[in-house]
């Protein structure tokens, strides 16, 4: 990935948890290349237990982690337990279709 930051990424529920546990901030300033790259490739590179996502969140709407992410994107990343209602309204029931 380039060198200059250009996306702010935000972790929720047990993935804010594991970053503060290991010393690190719940939301992080990436760098994205011009082309994208994957919401996975940016979960390895923050070095989150990728088997605790459930759904990415860019721009508000939930997708599948091999969803590609474009500099200046809102990223979030949502752990997997989030109860029944909830994927409903979240849409992430939908994320990885």
């Amino acid at each position: 990935m380039s060198s200059k930051a250009n996306t702010t990424v935000r972790m929720f529920g047990l993935l804010h948890t594991f970053r503060k546990d290991h010393g690190l901030p719940s939301q992080a300033e990436v760098a994205v290349p011009e082309e994208g790259c994957s919401a996975a490739a940016i979960a390895r590179d923050l070095g989150l237990p990728m088997e605790k996502i459930e759904a990415v969140f860019v721009n508000h709407k939930a997708y599948a982690l091999d969803h590609e992410v474009h500099p200046g994107d809102q990223v979030a990343f949502v752990p997997t337990g989030v109860p029944g209602p909830g994927r409903m309204m979240l849409g992430i029931r939908h994320a990885h279709k």
